[in-house]
């Protein structure tokens, strides 16, 4: 700002430096706006350097944050002042203070118009730095034709006419209509003759707007443009201010070369050959050197220079040159040309001569899959997946099946996807297919999508040599019992003792196997029928329903004797049909290295959030989504495809269950089905009366709140108040792991939650209620000391009737009841909200229910002996409750129940499993001894091999059974499997029947 001798203007702004706090600076800043707004009204008494100085003010307090909604036209009028001070102050303000849509914009066209046709230079760039900043289709009609005329002016100065280019252009990106294609063709060709490279180089982003809407009207610019490249690339008249680092204008150079990728060939021989002698010049003398602004100038030039490359379709020769030099680049330090390197490498892929010179670099790229940068390695991955054929699949796949299991959770489902598909495209044989995608289920787990062993299914039922060494065991298993531990029992033994740890949606397909096993066991062993009856038995009260039907039915038909042989018959052969694996990375969003390279020329967005507008029709059904209504910006590391193409109804049922997950189309909304309907906006009515104990201030030691361990809070004075109770939703959410965790008249806040070990992946769902958008939009996380949490950015604006996903990574470090907290605020009209809220990331998440034998149980419990390890406490004030409600409540915080270890049916035995990155899996058992006579009180003793564990488990405990929340309860979902290397025993790899065992 030019501000010499505006001592007022100093002043005020000494005055708001030296503000102690936002209030003095606020109070400051309104006395202020007062005082400009009463000699605003005297305006005829205003000299011109008080109203300059007046209107600075008004732009210092803007660029504050402070709204200013008057003085626009004191500002705009500045604008027709003769002086430069005044006239600079005028435009300056306006730029910054109105937008295109601004009415008091109109006042100033005549004015701008003038001072554009003028002769004052100054004036002239004052003028176009402002049309091209504001822009709007208005200027654009008004004003496109002055500028064009400036832009071919032979009388005035470079300066003007690098500005009047990019005015142009800003123009014509408004409202392609200014530009005439019939009369500007010719005058854009002769504007590639200018000798000045400043004029040429703004020209120059005007020739790729153009020819990206239309080549086909400029073709007599291509010559022009390999001509420019001939120039620079033997640096012929180029003036030293336009070289960088030894390097003639690469600014030029790569608008240049993108510029020739819009048109779709070279017919003239000549200009080809010339073109091809620049490039050629460019890939030799290209190499990476140690100063790093002279590689990324040319390196930007190299891979446009590629790019082109392949866009031109060159001779086999240059495309192998080209290689080579990225080959070169996969292999250096850098990380960024790394990247890069591998990135075209991926591109040139579609160029089928030089797949096989890829290949020579295929040791590098496999080495680059454990690069710590997961860009790299994403790219290293698409590379691996696009060049694999039959030659070389074996050694591909086998790489990403021993990757597979160091790999970081963001990638795993990725990682195992491309892996089933190359398996299944380059197989040499089934056999070698179906043991790879069993390997393959092995070391990727809970990432495995149900696609890749339904793919595995077909291919075992339509091929009668498979079916042996496939293994599907209540299939085929009768097929393996002559082997030696393949009996029908041993078999069923197998499978048996994964029951217990195994998931809701394996437990029906064990059961099919137990009916399948009983029918091929002939003759019939009647030790082995009375087990899978009396499993039959117990599933046919199972809370699920397909559970128990099945139970059911299989219970009764296997009473039936020889009909069962007809009934349960093996199954049919699937009908041949596409891959679902396929078919499901074609359709994926996958980040892939084309359109990575799509995203360089697209709108940089600046938020990590996937925002979803609600555009429901007054009739309420959904519309048609476009396509690109949904805009995935910068994939969250650890959200998976599932994860976008479903929608979780989160709404409790009578009975606590939750409801069903169903699979919803990529337009469908994500946030309505798991939060309900968001509200159209009206006046604020009476709302739910509710316990409002939004928690602030975090200072101090952790304090026992609504029974849960939580940092000290205090009520907030917001006039906004919440809907429902926000301590009920936090426990619920502590016991389930999706659903609402705040709302209000404007918002709502919803959590989806996966857990897996010491890891957790939470997914913040903000969904503006309104029709009108909601500022300034702010959310920091308050973590504990054991918990490492990283919140992806969340964006200053939520869009009318919108919604955003955040996700939210968790790492447990260790033990403690400690609870992480939202800061989260927000601007609506004005009320200004802030709440903070405790996040469901509670000790009970890092447990995981385990099966515990009399053998396995009491040697550990004798071997922990007396405190720290072992504690007991009496407990008193416990809410009297059924011993069967207990037993449910502890179920519910992933605790379970082990019946039939302690004698006396007044007492439970619990066991689980706690993890945390640095005690990794601990075994915690739990004895709670009750009094039928009191059940006010009980003695607990708890006992693992940490002491911390010991103690907060213990806490945690007692917290819910002395003050147990009055909210709908959800039944403890089956847990994940444990891990393998804990549960599942040393299988033979060259048993895949076995293997496949050991799986189920």
């Amino acid at each position: 700002m030019a501000m010499h001798g505006m001592r007022g203007l100093s002043v005020f702004i000494s005055d708001i430096r030296n503000c102690q706090n936002k209030e003095q600076e606020r109070l400051r800043v309104d006395k202020e706006l007062g005082n400009v707004r009463t000699r605003f009204k005297n305006e005829k008494g205003l000299t011109p350097y008080e109203k300059k100085k007046y209107v600075w003010k008004m732009l210092y307090i803007y660029m504050l944050g402070y709204d200013v909604d008057f003085g626009h036209m004191e500002a705009v009028s500045l604008i027709s002042a003769p002086k430069y001070p005044e006239k600079q102050v005028g435009y300056i303000v306006t730029s910054c203070l109105l937008n295109e849509n601004h009415d008091f914009l109109r006042v100033a066209i005549n004015s701008v118009r003038n001072d554009i046709i003028g002769r004052n230079e100054t004036f002239q760039c004052l003028a176009l730095t402002m049309v091209g900043n504001i822009g709007g289709r208005e200027f654009a009609e008004s004003l496109a034709p002055d500028v064009q005329k400036l832009l071919l002016s032979s009388s005035c100065r470079p300066l003007v006419r690098k500005k009047a280019a990019l005015c142009l252009l800003r123009l014509f990106r408004k409202n392609p209509d200014v530009v005439n294609v019939d009369g500007w063709a010719d005058r854009m060709a002769q504007l590639l003759d200018e000798r000045d490279l400043g004029v040429l180089t703004s020209s120059m982003s005007l020739l790729v707007a153009l020819v990206s809407n239309n080549h086909e009207a400029y073709w007599t610019c291509l010559p022009k443009c390999v001509k420019i490249l001939e120039r620079l690339a033997r640096n012929q008249d180029v003036p030293q201010e336009y070289t960088y680092y030894g390097i003639p204008s690469p600014w030029l150079q790569v608008k240049t070369m993108r510029a020739l990728q819009y048109f779709p060939s070279i017919e003239d021989p000549n200009t080809r050959r010339t073109l091809f002698e620049v490039l050629q010049r460019i890939l030799m003398g290209t190499d990476v050197v140690k100063n790093v602004n002279k590689n990324n100038a040319s390196h930007a030039v190299l891979f446009e220079a590629l790019a082109l490359v392949m866009h031109l379709d060159a001779e086999k020769e240059m495309m192998s040159q080209c290689v080579a030099l990225l080959g070169k680049f996969v292999a250096v330090r850098e990380p960024n040309i790394r990247y890069l390197g591998l990135e075209n490498m991926t591109r040139m892929l579609m160029v089928t001569d030089v797949q096989e010179v890829i290949k020579r670099h295929q040791v590098q790229i496999i080495a680059s899959l454990k690069d710590p940068d997961i860009s790299i390695r994403r790219r290293a991955l698409d590379l691996l997946y696009g060049m694999c054929d039959v030659t070389n699949a074996k050694d591909i796949v086998e790489e990403l099946l021993q990757y597979l299991s160091s790999a970081d959770f963001a990638m795993r489902e990725e990682l195992s996807l491309k892996a089933a598909i190359l398996a299944e495209k380059f197989a040499p044989d089934l056999s070698w297919y179906v043991d790879v995608i069993l390997q393959l289920i092995d070391k990727a787990g809970d990432f495995i999508s149900d696609d890749i062993w339904f793919r595995v299914v077909q291919f075992v039922i339509n091929n009668d040599d498979l079916q042996v060494s496939a293994y599907i065991l209540g299939e085929y298993s009768h097929l393996l019992a002559r082997r030696p531990g393949c009996s029908p029992k041993e078999i069923f033994s197998i499978l048996h003792e994964k029951l217990p740890t195994v998931s809701t949606t394996t437990i029906p397909i064990l059961l099919s196997a137990y009916a399948k096993i009983l029918m091929h066991t002939q003759p019939p062993d009647q030790e082995l029928q009375n087990q899978i009856w009396a499993i039959f038995t117990k599933y046919e009260s199972c809370i699920d329903a397909e559970i128990q039907q099945r139970a059911v039915e299989y219970f009764a038909l296997s009473r039936k004797g020889a009909a069962l042989m007809d009934i349960l018959a093996e199954m049919p052969k699937f009908p041949e049909r596409q891959s679902s694996l396929i078919k499901k990375a074609e359709d994926a969003e996958v980040d892939t290295a084309e359109q990575s390279a799509i995203k360089l020329r697209a709108q940089q967005q600046t938020s990590n959030a996937l925002v979803v507008t609600d555009q429901r029709p007054a009739n309420g059904a959904p519309p048609p989504v476009p396509v690109g209504q949904l805009s995935l910006v910068k994939v969250p590391s650890m959200i998976t495809t599932e994860d976008r193409n479903l929608t979780v109804q989160a709404s409790s049922q009578d009975n606590g269950t939750l409801s069903k997950v169903d699979p919803q189309p990529p337009s469908a909304d994500l946030l309505g089905d798991l939060l309900g309907p968001l509200a159209i906006e009206g006046p604020p009515g009476a709302t739910v009366p509710s316990e409002h104990n939004a928690v602030s201030g975090l200072e101090g030691a952790a304090e026992a709140v609504d029974g849960s361990a939580i940092v000290p809070v205090e009520v907030e004075t917001n006039t906004v108040k919440p809907i429902g109770n926000i301590a009920e939703r936090f426990h619920a959410l502590c016991l389930k792991d999706s659903g609402v965790l705040y709302e209000d008249p404007y918002i709502q806040i919803g959590i989806k939650a996966e857990w897996r070990a010491h890891h957790g992946r939470l997914v913040l769902f903000l969904g503006n209620k309104n029709t009108a958008p909601l500022i300034s939009v702010q959310a920091l996380i308050l973590p504990p000391g054991h918990l490492k949490m990283e919140l992806s950015l969340v964006p200053e604006t939520i869009p009318p009737r919108a919604q955003v996903q955040c996700p939210l990574e968790v790492v447990n470090l260790r033990p403690s009841r400690d609870v992480a907290v939202l800061d989260y605020s927000y601007k609506f009209g004005a009320n200004m909200v802030n709440v903070k809220l405790r996040l469901p990331a509670t000790l009970n998440k890092f447990l995981q229910p385990i099966p515990v034998s009399a053998e396995e149980f009491f040697p550990q419990w004798r071997s922990l002996s007396g405190p720290p390890l072992k504690l007991q406490e009496v407990v008193r004030g416990v809410r009297p409750m059924p011993l069967s409600e207990m037993a449910n409540l502890l179920n519910s915080f992933r605790l379970m129940i082990s019946p039939g270890l302690d004698p006396n049916p007044n007492n439970l035995v619990v066991c689980t499993t706690f993890y945390s990155e640095n005690t990794h899996a601990i075994l915690c058992l739990v004895r709670i001894e009750t009094d039928p006579a009191d059940r006010t009180q009980l003695r607990m003793t708890l006992a693992s091999g940490d002491p911390t564990l010991t103690f907060e488990l213990k806490e945690f405990i007692k917290e819910q059974l002395v003050s147990i929340p009055m909210v709908p309860r959800a039944p403890a979902a089956a847990p994940p499997a444990p891990p393998a290397a804990q549960l599942t025993p040393q299988i033979p790899a060259n048993d895949p029947a076995a293997l496949l065992a050991g799986l189920l």
